[in-house]
């Protein structure tokens, strides 16, 4: 497999989990404070970080760099939030 394809694959691999992310929130199977979504959407997004950067869609890269840190600040804060919640019991 080239590097050119593996970079294709890796475009299309983040389109279907970025879609399946937000297909499961809609049909209320995931909620926005899942990790799991998250962790979709940060996935999605460092592909299409790597798809659009090799490219050169500069915007779209852009884009996903700021996608994926909204997803990683959401971890982060789910974290935090459900340390707080088993310390306080």
């Amino acid at each position: 497999m080239t590097l050119a394809v593996l970079i294709e694959v890796i475009g299309w691999a983040a389109a279907l989990l970025i879609l399946a992310a937000y297909a499961l929130l809609t049909a209320g199977k995931l909620k926005a404070d899942d990790r799991a979504y998250q962790w979709m959407n940060v996935a999605g997004a460092l592909g299409f970080i790597a798809n659009s950067g090799w490219n050169g869609a500069i915007p779209s890269a852009a884009l996903n760099v700021v996608w994926a840190g909204i997803g990683l600040t959401a971890l982060w804060r789910i974290a935090r939030t459900k340390d707080s919640s088993t310390s306080a019991m």
